[in-house]
């Protein structure tokens, strides 16, 4: 009885590792089965990849029917001669419309000049920061306003508006007749018209002393004519702090305008030897050490001096502080 026990117990083992053989024998199968699956995937998948790079060739470059990107070079050509054609065509349609533009318009005169806004203002010598900071003892803080006042009244010197300008009557527009391109006549605007302030009698133009002298010049516009018959004045304030710490300023010329005569400007293809008058403003009594704003204002008939938005439209505001 223990016998059959015994070979009972050993069939029963032996049956338990055979199976278990056998299933080791089919993962085995299977694994080998899967890694054939890979390699032939991998394969299809460069000879697919290798198909694509030459349908990319072909189409680049076919070397049986001589075509390039799917065209012949009968239709390449056809296709560029189209586009030569199409963008002459379009090229010569702008130059057209261009030139019969070009025809209504004049170099000389503005088409439009109803909605050129009021002359603005600027000043010599300029500053990108509209401030005048200078201490009177050191040389180096003012020196280059006097060298940016030297350059830019090079024009204005007598001898040059002797050669190249007339002597006008005050008080009165020059205006000349005659065709739109016919060169006009300009006035003299003489540096020494500027006195104190012309550099001629003192070369620092103030600034060595603590009275420095800045120019105000109107920008141009064609036929533009100010003041309507009267002379545009120049007045100066301090626009913010402590208004008593200005005491004293004088102008050049002597009555701080801009004279008629100067006017109207014809523009420069005709009126070649402009040269835009001037109004000094020269600040002899000036507290030390004060920061101020200034503002000068241009006061005349069709002048506007107030529009808040803008601030160089018929005034200019600027910083003068004067170190002792």
């Amino acid at each position: 009885m223990g016998c059959w026990k015994v070979f009972f117990s050993f069939s029963k083992k032996g049956g338990c590792i055979l199976s278990w053989f056998q299933e080791n024998e089919n993962e085995g199968n299977q694994l080998h089965s899967e890694d054939g699956d890979e390699n032939e995937a991998q394969a299809t998948k460069q000879q697919s990849l290798a198909a694509k790079m030459q349908q990319v060739k072909n189409y680049v470059w076919d070397p049986e029917k001589r075509e390039f990107l799917g065209r012949s070079g009968q239709s390449w050509s056809l296709i560029l001669f189209f586009y030569l054609l199409f963008y002459t065509f379009l090229a010569g349609m702008f130059a057209l419309c261009m030139y019969t533009m070009l025809l209504t318009i004049s170099p000389y005169i503005p088409t439009y000049r109803d909605r050129v806004s009021p002359p603005g203002v600027m000043i010599r010598p300029y500053t990108s920061t509209f401030a005048f900071n200078f201490n009177v003892s050191q040389r180096s803080t003012w020196v280059s306003y006097v060298d940016s006042l030297h350059h830019f009244l090079q024009a204005y010197n007598d001898s040059i508006q002797d050669e190249k300008n007339m002597n006008c009557t005050p008080g009165q527009y020059f205006i000349q007749e005659g065709a739109e391109d016919k060169e006009k006549k300009a006035c003299q605007f003489k540096r020494s018209f500027l006195g104190n302030c012309s550099g001629l009698h003192d070369p620092t133009f103030g600034y060595s002393t603590g009275q420095p002298c800045v120019l105000l010049k109107m920008n141009r516009i064609v036929g533009f004519h100010p003041g309507n018959g009267e002379p545009v004045k120049v007045n100066c304030h301090v626009q913010k702090g402590n208004k008593s710490d200005l005491k004293s300023v004088g102008f050049y010329p002597e009555a701080g305008t801009f004279d008629l005569r100067y006017y109207p400007y014809y523009g420069k293809l005709t009126h070649v030897n402009y040269t835009s008058p001037l109004v000094a403003v020269h600040f002899t009594e000036v507290k030390k050490n004060r920061a101020m704003v200034v503002e000068c204002q241009l006061k005349g008939k069709n002048i506007q001096n107030n529009i808040t938005n803008d601030r160089f439209v018929g005034r200019v505001l600027f910083t003068l502080n004067i170190g002792g």
